[in-house]
């Protein structure tokens, strides 16, 4: 299973969000330290506040935050979330696949989806940004792209 580009920054932006706890950051600052354009990294804030996942609050000291719930939620249910519900492959598409009433591999994809996605439902943010990754995490705060540490 591959996850959407939408999908990985959300995931990496709460763990951002997670190593530098209850101090907010800004959306630009956010997207520079990912080296992502900030319309995408906006959308991905207004999807995450909409879950309950991060606060926003604008103005002089407002920013992103994690929320006590995004800090703790499953992986695999942030995924679940994030991706939707939906089949590996697209088995009713513009061209039906002519074998969709009697195959055997939409049910093990189905299966090994359900799969990846229970293998993450034990892990929280907090585990993800334990050590080794969230002092690379704080390596990356304030620090403009392309520029060296």
């Amino acid at each position: 299973m591959r996850l959407t580009k939408s999908t990985d920054l959300a995931l990496r932006t709460i763990m951002r969000l997670a190593v530098t706890g209850a101090e907010p950051c800004t959306a630009r600052q956010v997207a520079g330290e990912m080296q992502v354009p900030y319309s995408h990294l906006a959308k991905v804030a207004a999807r995450l506040q909409h879950l309950g996942l991060i606060e926003t609050r604008r103005g002089r000291g407002g920013g992103l935050t994690l929320t006590t719930t995004g800090r703790t939620a499953s992986v695999g249910q942030l995924v679940r979330e994030l991706e939707g519900v939906g089949d590996v492959v697209d088995c009713e598409g513009d061209v039906p696949c002519p074998l969709r009433q009697g195959c055997r591999l939409r049910m093990a994809l189905r299966r090994a989806q359900e799969a990846f996605l229970t293998s993450l439902d034990p892990l929280t943010v907090d585990d993800l940004v334990a050590s080794p990754t969230g002092p690379v995490l704080l390596g990356l705060v304030g620090r403009a792209p392309g520029l060296s540490p």
